[in-house]
């Protein structure tokens, strides 16, 4: 089924609200994720209805709503997590919309999950080692950011302080930490990222800030789901607010902060 459109909303939150990405765009312009038209169920529910979306290279893009917007299904949507998703999905030029989870990743596309999924009778040191992937070249043939373990430790100091500690023992924080790095090890050229500063202490809040602006330097693209405007503004270069399965709103993070309208209407609890 398709959702309505609501006759009440605003005219100014419509004005604003994210259409189809530019026809003109391709991958010559370093766009490396493009999605047309995502829907998504979960069973016979519907619950993405027409997102579009673009990531560039090297760009940090938030994709923020309340609890039960769709941030995290869009992303499950894009690994091809689901079982029914229609839409056009093309990552690195590539057309993924019917790719399979482990061929997705094998391109290049990292997924680190909210609810983390280590491997909690595996080391730190394992649990890496389970995610490695070979490195990668840009289509010019550049070299693609690599990563090893001792670039995740330096990242990540506290697990470079417990190497042989098993992934079950470890704090919320950490276990955070391991997640980012594992994907890390497939040497992805983008990344999503699933609520990062969810449940985790301040102090790793401020860890992932760092992990995030050190991946954007590498020239690692980033889609961000997050609730914390705070957490956004601090990595973001643009953003999509997604309400009940839709976009209806993107723009950069500084257009957002100044359209308080929109952040009452779509992001405040």
């Amino acid at each position: 089924m398709n959702r309505p459109a609501d006759p009440n909303e605003n005219a100014a939150v419509r004005s604003t609200q994210g259409g189809a990405p530019d026809d003109t765009a391709s991958y010559s312009d370093q766009v490396l994720l493009d999605v047309r038209g995502l829907a998504a169920w979960y069973g016979a529910a519907q619950i993405l209805f027409g997102v579009d979306l673009q990531v560039s290279r090297g760009e940090v893009v938030a994709l923020m709503g309340r609890n039960g917007a769709g941030k995290s299904t869009t992303l499950k949507a894009l690994m091809g997590m689901l079982d029914k998703r229609k839409g056009s999905i093309s990552f690195m030029g590539r057309d993924i919309s019917n790719s399979d989870p482990h061929d997705v990743a094998s391109h290049g596309l990292g997924y680190v999950p909210e609810d983390r999924r280590i491997f909690s009778d595996l080391t730190v040191l394992e649990n890496l080692e389970v995610g490695r992937q070979s490195a990668r070249h840009w289509p010019d043939g550049s070299a693609a950011p690599v990563w090893t373990r001792e670039q995740l430790f330096e990242l990540f100091p506290n697990l470079g302080e417990m190497p042989q500690r098993p992934g079950g023992s470890m704090s919320g924080g950490e276990q955070q930490m391991l997640t980012v790095a594992r994907t890390l090890m497939g040497n992805p050229y983008l990344v999503l990222l699933d609520e990062p500063s969810e449940g985790v202490a301040p102090v790793i809040v401020e860890q992932m800030v760092h992990m995030i602006l050190a991946l954007k330097a590498q020239g690692v693209s980033i889609l961000l789901s997050e609730q914390n405007i705070h957490f956004a503004q601090l990595v973001s270069d643009r953003v999509y607010v997604l309400e009940k399965g839709q976009i209806h709103f993107q723009g950069t993070m500084a257009q957002l902060a100044a359209n308080e309208e929109v952040r009452r209407a779509y992001l405040s609890v």
